[in-house]
């Protein structure tokens, strides 16, 4: 969304897909006295070529005894997942998105979909704006050559069933769909709007231009194109979908530090949600754990 906060919002064990040249995404290894926590930023889509991943990341999986996910797995790769989503995103009997949207956007919206004829405007217009704009940052994604299963989140989850590590999540799916449903409408429409500004030839580096700050572990980078941009821009939506998650999770994550039991978690999450004086990484530091980025 830099259009960048809409492919933010929505956003290699394996042999056969390696390019060569680990990616070196920033990871962190949160400690007290007994246990660890390492934090990961996942990119929820990806490429083949971005695989493998760099040694810190590969050892902090290794040392780690469970996963932690924003949802956990069962849930996340439901086959009843896209239904749920999208029955929660109906619109009320006798409204209509047309009616929602400024004209502009509406009229821009009306040719994305005929550039796009899996999703007729008809189709569209019974649905919530948040949920369209997740379609078209899905779809302009797919058509980069991106995949969402090949994102960091899935990457692992996937490694971890058959090396039989428990994984869990930080919320629940129906706590995630409620938080994009429960939107103010302003805050769904302008989600809308970046999604389809990002979808034009001229914003198409911009998910690009995210990977490779991402890859290469800038995290100064992309603090300024997202969290930096997203707060000056939009605060409600960062609040909302940013800040109030990571106060949720941030409890959850201490009880991984302050168990008794020692066990190491690594803990996978978008990596919006680890930066800035709001993410997980400055506030674990301010409640005193140990912090250090790995290298």
């Amino acid at each position: 969304m830099m259009k960048s906060k809409a492919w933010l919002v929505v956003c290699c064990l394996a042999t056969g897909c390696a390019s060569g040249t680990p990616s070196t995404p920033a990871i962190w290894k949160v400690s007290d006295a007994d246990n660890s926590v390492y934090l990961l930023g996942s990119f929820h889509a990806l490429k083949a070529q971005d695989y493998p991943l760099s040694a810190p990341v590969l050892s902090a999986y290794a040392d780690a005894e469970r996963l932690a996910f924003e949802i956990a797995p069962n849930e996340l790769q439901s086959p009843d997942l896209p239904a749920k989503m999208q029955q929660a995103a109906q619109l009320p009997p006798g409204l209509n998105l047309e009616e929602l949207l400024p004209q502009a956007v509406w009229q821009q919206l009306q040719m994305w979909s005929r550039s796009n004829p899996a999703f007729p405007i008809a189709s569209l217009n019974r649905l919530e704006p948040w949920y369209v704009a997740i379609l078209v940052v899905n779809t302009q994604a797919m058509t980069q050559g991106f995949e969402s299963g090949l994102g960091v989140d899935q990457h692992f989850m996937n490694a971890a069933k058959p090396a039989a590590k428990p994984s869990i999540g930080l919320e629940k799916v129906a706590q995630q769909i409620a938080l994009f449903d429960g939107m103010p409408a302003q805050a769904q429409q302008q989600l809308l709007e970046e999604a389809l500004d990002a979808n034009t030839a001229d914003n198409a580096h911009d998910l690009e231009r995210l990977r490779y700050l991402w890859k290469t572990g800038d995290v100064d980078g992309l603090q300024r194109e997202t969290v930096a941009r997203m707060r000056r821009e939009y605060p409600e939506l960062y609040q909302s979908v940013n800040v109030d998650r990571n106060y949720a999770w941030l409890p959850q994550v201490q009880a991984m530090l302050d168990d008794e039991v020692s066990d190491d978690t690594m803990v996978v999450v978008g990596a919006l949600h680890l930066l800035g004086d709001d993410g997980l990484v400055h506030l674990l530091r301010e409640k005193g754990y140990r912090v250090e980025r790995l290298k």
